[in-house]
């Protein structure tokens, strides 16, 4: 989980990277086609086993991926026009009182909060924000540890769930609640240690303001991204003449907008044209579903977890950067992912930052040899297993990254050891070493993409995934996979190449 440059990538001639961005993108029409063909062949089932709903005129509508279905429902209920609220309050308090904008918009995030999750579920909010702020006074990061990880594990006491639950008419407000949460559990985490290492000490009172604007910034208070409460204070507190950009920025707001609409667009056509989340939950399907129709599937859940993750946080980033905030790049196209690393790295970039920061580089990471790097890895990817809900799958799928992980630093050490990184110089050519690469990569991504579906469907989905691809269709469907994931490799490495060009 470092964030060493990377070294520069041989270019390929135009003919071979040509041909490989016409393998890549003509192997998802043809496979997302397969899967529609078995979408509909099978609908009137589906239809009956998974509650289908109707969609858009005629089409049905798969309503089975419950994070989707769940902020759908929410932001058409309420959580759009909160969001617009916040970006009125941001663009008048710029123009005409640009002193009062922090205070202004706090206020604004409780009191939607207040709305949303009601009376009680803020008292708790406040309840651990009172919490961490006491313990943070001692200035001790393993006492602020220990008390965050006990007020996140208390999401999880059985007798605190009902008691919650209790407090609402129907789950969706009680998960809202949860979600909101766990959320600020991360930034009571960044607050607490930022004050620890902290020498410059202010007022209490102050201290406890910041605190409070940062909870309650509206934007990111249910689903994020995270932004460190450093990075917080250090854009939120800038001169308001150094805020010129806003305005700028507001005229993009359209732009912006319409962006987010076509992925919100794009989302809601594959659940319409591709029952892919009724159709991994269901193991009879998955057995018998073709071999171009299952790499559908596994291409079709992780594409849609990318595109719902650019509505989610695309969002409340374009409101960010409208208060002068400089949110998390949004996730990368999970198609040209090609190792565990860069997946940490570029799908949510501000919990990478998160972990890195506050428990990476703190436990050693990887100034502190190699035994320190396991331990700190592995404590980072324990913790996201922990914040998630610590179940069983989740479990299986934090110790596949993290091995991932570990595997990937593995071969990088052992390809850059003397003997062999000279052995390579002298024998192969910089763009026979890349297309190696991308070998190596095109069997990383097959193995990201098994975790990505333990992560998204569960142990079963992985299982099976794993016995007909590697285990029945060793010599059948494992080798073109492999040869598609290649070319996917290649064009990722083809942009990383760009990126690195470019000023």
């Amino acid at each position: 989980m470092s964030s060493k440059p990377k070294a520069q990538i041989a270019p390929l001639p135009r003919a071979e990277v040509f041909a490989y961005w016409v393998l890549s993108f003509g192997s998802h029409l043809f496979s997302f086609y397969q899967l529609y063909r078995f979408s509909k062949e099978h609908e009137i089932h589906l239809q009956k086993e998974f509650q289908l709903e109707q969609g858009f005129i005629s089409y049905l509508r798969d309503p089975n991926d419950f994070e989707w279905t769940f902020w759908t429902n929410w932001a058409k209920k309420s959580l759009l026009y909160s969001f617009f609220g916040h970006g009125i309050i941001t663009i008048l308090t710029s123009i005409f009182l640009p002193k009062l904008k922090v205070p202004a918009s706090t206020v604004y995030g409780f009191i939607v909060a207040n709305s949303v999750v009601g009376l009680k579920g803020v008292s708790l909010l406040l309840i651990h924000l009172f919490i961490i702020f006491l313990v943070t006074q001692f200035r001790r990061p393993s006492l602020c540890w220990a008390s965050s990880l006990l007020l996140l594990l208390s999401l999880h006491f059985q007798p605190l769930q009902d008691i919650q639950r209790g407090w609402y008419e129907t789950e969706e407000e009680y998960y809202v609640l949860l979600f909101s949460v766990a959320m600020c559990g991360l930034r009571f985490i960044s607050y607490s240690l930022e004050h620890c290492w902290c020498l410059n000490r202010t007022g209490r009172i102050v201290q406890l303001c910041w605190l409070f604007s940062y909870t309650f910034y509206h934007p990111f208070f249910y689903n994020g991204p995270i932004i460190t409460y450093k990075d917080y204070i250090q854009h939120i507190k800038r001169p308001a003449e150094e805020l010129g950009r806003v305005r700028a920025a507001c005229k993009f707001l359209i732009l912006r907008t319409l962006r987010i609409a076509l992925w919100w667009g794009i989302a809601e056509y594959m659940i319409h044209a591709m029952f892919m989340h009724s159709i991994q939950s269901n193991e009879t399907y998955l057995e018998i579903l073709p071999p171009w129709a299952l790499g559908g599937l596994a291409l079709a859940l992780v594409q849609f977890f990318y595109v719902k993750y650019l509505v989610l946080f695309g969002l409340p980033s374009m409101l960010a950067t409208m208060d002068g905030l400089i949110p998390p790049k949004l996730p990368r196209c999970v198609s040209i992912m090609h190792t565990f690393t860069g997946m940490w790295r570029h799908f949510d970039e501000g919990l990478y930052r998160w972990l890195i920061r506050y428990i990476y580089v703190p436990l050693g990471g990887s100034h502190c040899g190699p035994l320190y790097k396991v331990m700190s890895s592995g404590l980072a990817f324990g913790f996201v297993c922990l914040w998630h809900g610590g179940h069983d799958y989740l479990q299986c799928w934090a110790l596949m990254n993290w091995a991932g992980v570990l595997v990937e630093s593995g071969l990088k050490m052992l390809l850059s050891s003397s003997v062999i990184h000279s052995f390579i110089e002298q024998h192969f050519s910089a763009a026979m070493k890349r297309r190696c690469v991308a070998l190596l990569c095109a069997f990383s991504t097959a193995m990201l993409i098994l975790s990505n579906l333990v992560f998204l469907g569960g142990i079963h989905v992985g299982r099976i995934f794993w016995k007909r691809v590697f285990i029945q269709g060793w010599s059948t469907v494992a080798p073109p996979m492999v040869a598609f994931l290649y070319c996917f490799a290649q064009i990722g490495l083809e942009r990383t190449s760009t990126q690195q060009e470019s000023p």
